[in-house]
């Protein structure tokens, strides 16, 4: 693929165009990562409504009916529901087993654990099996 960028000094903000001559999975994942770079989360922190960026975050769990956000070294309650945390954290973030997401870019190692799963460990220590119906997604994303 080609790229080009073109400084302007009359544009408020960054526009991007992109010439195709059909839809594909690549250029999917441009527009889905151009949309959610300007994603932000909301998550609640004590009294508080804490504010994080999708590169903020490690992992999305749910945990005895509630959804966690997990951090480098912290954890946020938030009011969403996984599929809807899936939505809105969009490229980058992978499904692995039927309450957790993560970030694909804060995966540490894969192991092979029992019965056909594989155990996954991120950067920040956090561990999480990977169910057998996530795993040929994950299979295809790390060329395995």
């Amino acid at each position: 693929m080609k790229a080009e960028i073109k400084i302007d000094s009359s544009l408020k903000e960054p526009y991007a165009v992109i010439y195709t001559d059909q839809i594909t999975g690549e250029v999917t994942r441009i527009i889905e990562a151009i949309k959610s770079s300007e994603e932000i989360i909301t998550v609640k922190e004590e009294d508080k409504i804490s504010i994080l960026k999708p590169d903020e975050i490690y992992m999305v769990r749910v945990e005895e009916g509630k959804t966690y956000i997990y951090g480098r070294e912290k954890r946020w309650g938030s009011n969403k529901r996984l599929y809807e945390m899936k939505e809105q954290l969009g490229v980058g973030f992978m499904q692995i087993a039927k309450a957790c997401i993560i970030n694909l870019s804060y995966m540490d190692s894969v192991e092979t654990s029992f019965g056909g799963m594989m155990k996954m460990r991120l950067k920040n220590g956090l561990k999480e099996y990977v169910s057998r119906r996530y795993l040929p997604g994950l299979k295809e994303y790390l060329g395995i």
